[in-house]
């Protein structure tokens, strides 16, 4: 059997490099738009303020897109180092949308961000802003191939096991890109990554009203980013709607979880505000909750109910044990290949298979797994609730505030008043976090939540990793800690830098450091 120790390093590698990487991604897509909309204004209006504006703010994207590069790269790598069984299983799908990503995507993004920096002089105003949205387009066909490739995991649709590789394959690509799932990721997490921008921008900018420092240009940026982050915190929260009713009717081990609902209420369920969840006695010491609202939001009916987690648990135990008889079968099918009865037994069986799987981790041979053993690996099928839950109200309890930053932002610049608004600015300055925060437990709660699966109900975890020692994986997390940290200080050092120069730092001779000199 596979180490448990080497499957939680494993897991560990993965969740800290993608978690760092999608530091980067957010504002990668956030500001590549924002950038077309100001190179947008500068095109019609003619004014300087705006190539300004798209320069300084593209200064600042070009140094994040370097470090969103360096650290995406490696996470790749991982499927073959780390997830090597992973990569065997599924590589039939999971490998193409990574495919097209890095040959229309990621060579589409590289290329224009070169006529982006370089071509100032060399492009006309309409030949430079069709490179600057070319840049965006490759930006966010990128995150497209990726979350399609995501979204697949989460739900696996459009393949086919095959019992003679031992392999998922390809059944319907059109399936696969189509994907409800795929869809509503992907708008969710790019209108995320818009907010972000969004929220850079404001934040910037309303620091350096407080400063008192190049007015003109801070407020013209300020409106921007608010009015774009206004529109995409709409759009982030009607997707992220959207998506916790997909994971309602697909995932419900995940979402009783997110919601800390342990027994199946009459329905529509209640939604809880506030809870203690007590995972020991299998219920909530302590809970503040909506009556209805659940049930509304996540079925979209008054009378579907959404199953607690005991009676997931329970559903679970029944579905391992006709894993069992699915893996069994195909050992005898693997045998006989030409067996007809079989074949029809397995089919009757095989959506059930991963269910069995999952004993692998208990026992090497499923068909000797005890009753204990089953209700060991039913009760794992649902990710602990407390992480769950708290991060589900983390993120939004921060996409209403960055929600309330752009609408006041937006507000108070169309009045004409935002420099006058001192705590407002200050707390736009404060709120520069919040989108971040709010990306990073999103996707643990994407991620973590689909746990005890790598493919859902198709792969489970433990079966997918290499076979390397739980050494090699330590070692190597050090070894990126160690990198990623340096890498983290140069950005950091480059970002505060220029932040703090603001649009002195092109050399125009228009901007507050260097009147002063």
């Amino acid at each position: 059997m596979i180490s448990s120790e080497l499957v939680d390093l494993s897991r560990l590698q993965f969740a800290l490099t993608s978690m760092y990487h999608f530091l980067f991604v957010p504002l990668t897509l956030g500001l590549s738009f924002l950038l077309v909309i100001m190179e947008s204004c500068y095109v019609v209006t003619g004014r300087q303020v705006y190539k300004d504006m798209t320069r300084f703010w593209g200064k600042l994207f070009g140094i994040n897109f370097a470090l969103g590069v360096a650290t995406g790269i490696t996470m790749e790598f991982q499927f073959g180092t780390n997830w090597a069984y992973y990569s065997h299983y599924v590589g039939d799908i999971f490998g193409a949308p990574l495919a097209i990503e890095g040959l229309m995507a990621f060579f589409l993004e590289s290329t224009f961000i070169g006529l982006f920096f370089f071509g100032w002089n060399r492009l006309s105003k309409g030949g430079h802003l069709a490179a600057t949205f070319l840049m965006a387009l490759g930006s966010n066909l990128s995150a497209l191939w990726i979350l399609i490739a995501n979204a697949w995991m989460q739900y696996p649709i459009g393949s086919e096991f095959n019992f003679e590789t031992m392999r998922m394959e390809m059944t319907n690509f059109w399936e696969i890109v189509s994907s409800p799932w795929a869809q509503a990721k992907f708008m969710h997490t790019i209108n995320a990554g818009y907010m972000t921008g969004a929220m850079f921008v404001v934040a910037l900018s309303a620091w350096y009203l407080l400063k008192g420092r190049d007015i003109e240009f801070a407020k013209r940026s300020l409106r921007i980013g608010a009015i774009f982050g206004f529109i995409a915190s709409i759009l982030t929260m009607h997707m992220g709607d959207e998506s916790a009713y997909l994971v309602t009717q697909n995932q419900p081990s995940k979402v009783a979880a997110m919601e800390a609902m342990w027994e199946t209420h009459e329905a529509p369920a209640p939604l809880a505000l506030v809870a203690l969840p007590n995972e020991e006695a299998r219920k909530n010491d302590f809970e503040i909750s909506v009556p209805w609202l659940f049930g509304l939001m996540g079925t979209r009916s008054l009378s579907e109910e959404i199953p607690g987690i005991n009676d997931l648990v329970a559903k679970a135990e029944t579905r391992i044990k006709n894993g069992v008889a699915a893996v069994t079968t195909l050992e005898s099918l693997r045998k006989d290949p030409t067996n007809q009865t079989l074949r029809d037994q397995f089919n009757a069986l095989k959506d059930d298979l991963g269910y069995g799987l999952l004993l692998k981790k208990y026992n090497a041979d499923v068909a000797k797994a005890t009753p204990e053993q089953i209700r060991e690996a039913a009760m794992n099928t649902v990710p602990s609730v407390a992480p769950m839950f708290w991060s589900f109200r983390v993120m939004v309890g921060c996409g209403i505030g960055a929600l309330t930053i752009f609408l006041l932002g937006a507000y108070f610049a169309m009045k004409g008043t935002l420099v006058a608004k001192k705590t407002y600015l200050k707390l736009a300055v404060l709120a520069l976090p919040l989108p971040w925060i709010a990306c990073e437990v999103g996707w643990f709660v994407a991620e973590y939540g689909r746990q005890p699966w790598t493919i859902y109900e198709v792969l489970p975890v433990d079966l997918s990793v290499s076979t390397l020692s739980a050494g090699d994986v330590l070692g190597s997390i050090i070894g990126f800690v160690v990198l990623y940290s340096a890498l983290l200080v140069v950005e950091m050092y480059l970002m505060i830098r220029y932040a703090k120069l603001g649009p002195s730092s092109l050399g125009t001779g228009r901007y507050h450091f260097e009147r002063q000199a």
